[in-house]
């Protein structure tokens, strides 16, 4: 192992000893590497801070004459000083970490995994070690799949065509979505906030690993973008949920590491998680097609490593997270079902009246063409069961915690009204509004109501099939559809009094309602 192996090796954190959390080593660096790894650091921090103050520095610079020819040799002395003091702060890491034994073992069982291309498997060396993902040889690539289990890439937005007269509203969106706007809506992209909830990020993750036997992989996209996962197997538990895979998609801020993936871990089902590109140890940039490009790649993942069949996976999001759900929910429609945990209907109602009235055109131009995620058009590509949870003190996607703008309502209505469309009309969608309007009661339709609206579904569905749009309801009266719709709603929207960064407990992690067949169709 050559020395520049240990000055830019990765960073390590932890040693894995698959024992309880006290006796978990973390890594603790010696005062050399430490003196250096702390300039380095500090120097990263000034480089983000740059990064997103530029426009700012590069005026104060320009004002001050420093890009004018006379003011060259005093920039050449600051970069050649600070360039002096990047090499010399790498020399002291790579002499601290080499006389680490902790940290030779790891860049032993690294430069391992990489001459074997593998990392060994759960019982690799490598696997011991939690390290920058970045360095992480990979373990699934969706290029290397053939035939017919190769999914094609999708692109992501839906542009309108460009008219000279509306050129300066594309420029300023283009540049607006590409600078501040992106990370405003993906603020999990930004790497302060990753470098402030670094110390979470390891803990919750060495928690996945050595309490719930979680194994990291790295999966490799269509667009080559890496992607950080971690699975957590329970096949072999005797409880049965351990059959099902859930495939978990965070929040805007959210990563699998202190997540979504808490709750179907503790009822004992297969877990999934991912980070979306951009968090964490994935790489890329949360843009719309390279997200859609990674939860792709973690289902081909799922199905073609870990063996897993589509039927068998629950698709399961929260909060923006449902755009990555319902997405693959649309491109494998046989999918067991999906889950969504206070997710909107389009993002677009979300950032118009969070922004100045005066830029809404540009708003709506940045969105639909870079950032478009409509939720509501994606779920009614998905014919699978599929169940909603509202949060009635949701913070984020109601405006001033009113619960009748929660933007979930209207994506429960937008589906249900594509799915059962002679079913909800103008009144029945009035009533159901009404019910919205306010937490819901707890469940009171009467049994003999109930048994009559499923007997109603299973007969349809049994001649027609259960495909939709579905129309039944044509020739029922306006009684006995708004007694349906009633059903329906209840059926697939639950209430958990709570805000939109709770964790869902595992009481309301339910499998999605689907019209049963008439021979498994038992009344209780």
């Amino acid at each position: 192992m050559s020395f520049l192996s240990y000055m830019f090796g990765p960073n390590l954190y932890m040693e894995y000893k698959g024992v309880p959390e006290p006796q978990r080593k973390v890594y603790e660096s010696g005062t050399v590497e430490k003196f250096g790894e702390h300039i380095l650091s500090t120097l990263s921090v000034m480089w983000s801070v740059g990064y997103y103050t530029s426009p700012l520095i590069a005026t104060f610079l320009y004002r001050r004459g420093y890009f004018v020819a006379d003011s060259m040799p005093t920039l050449a002395k600051i970069t050649t000083s600070v360039g002096l003091l990047v090499i010399i702060s790498l020399v002291m890491r790579g002499v601290g970490r080499k006389q680490s034994r902790v940290y030779s073992n790891m860049i032993k069982a690294l430069e391992a995994a990489r001459a074997n291309k593998t990392t060994g498997g759960a019982s690799g060396e490598l696997r011991r070690f939690d390290i920058d993902f970045s360095s992480w040889p990979v373990d699934f690539d969706v290029k290397s799949l053939t035939g017919d289990t190769k999914k094609p890439a999708v692109t992501a937005s839906r542009r309108e065509p460009l008219r000279f007269a509306t050129l300066p509203c594309e420029v300023i969106a283009y540049l607006a979505i590409n600078t501040f706007g992106l990370p405003m809506i993906y603020p999990g992209s930004v790497k302060l906030l990753e470098k402030f909830m670094r110390p979470m990020l390891i803990s919750g993750r060495a928690k996945l690993v050595e309490d719930d036997n979680g194994i990291r992989y790295k999966i490799k996209t269509i667009d080559s973008n890496e992607i950080d996962t971690l699975f957590i197997d329970n096949r072999g538990d005797n409880v049965g949920n351990g059959k099902t895979l859930i495939i978990c998609s965070e929040g805007n801020a959210g990563f699998y590491e202190v997540g979504i993936m808490g709750t179907p871990v503790a009822l004992k089902y297969s877990v999934l998680g991912w980070n979306h590109p951009g968090f964490a140890g994935s790489s890329g940039t949360p843009y719309p097609h390279q997200d859609k490009n990674a939860i792709d790649s973690v289902v081909q993942f799922a199905i073609n490593h870990l063996g897993f069949s589509v039927e068998d996976i629950i698709f399961y999001g929260w909060s923006i997270g449902g755009f990555s759900t319902l997405y693959a929910a649309s491109i494998y429609p046989d999918a067991k079902g999906v889950v969504l945990d206070a997710t909107f209907d389009d993002v677009l109602y979300l950032a118009v009246p969070r922004m100045p009235s005066q830029v809404a055109g540009i708003v709506k131009t940045a969105i639909r063409n870079y950032c478009n995620l409509n939720n509501a058009e994606l779920a009614q590509q998905f014919n699978g069961p599929i169940s909603f949870i509202r949060r009635t003190e949701d913070e984020i996607i109601a405006e001033d915690n009113h619960i009748e703008t929660n933007r979930g309502n209207f994506l429960v209505l937008s589906v249900l009204k594509h799915r059962y469309p002679k079913i909800f009309g103008v009144p029945q969608l009035a009533r159901i509004k009404g019910l919205l309007s306010k937490p819901l009661e707890p469940y009171s339709i009467p049994a003999s109501e109930e048994k009559l609206s499923m007997s109603r579904l299973i007969t349809y569905a049994s001649d027609e099939g259960k495909s939709f749009p579905m129309l039944i309801g044509a020739d029922y009266s306006e009684e006995v559809r708004t007694n349906m719709a009633v059903f329906l709603f209840r059926k697939h929207l639950r209430d958990y009094n709570s805000t939109h960064c709770t964790p869902l407990p595992g009481e309301y992690f339910t499998m999605p309602w689907d019209i049963p067949t008439e021979q498994g169709f038992v009344f209780t």
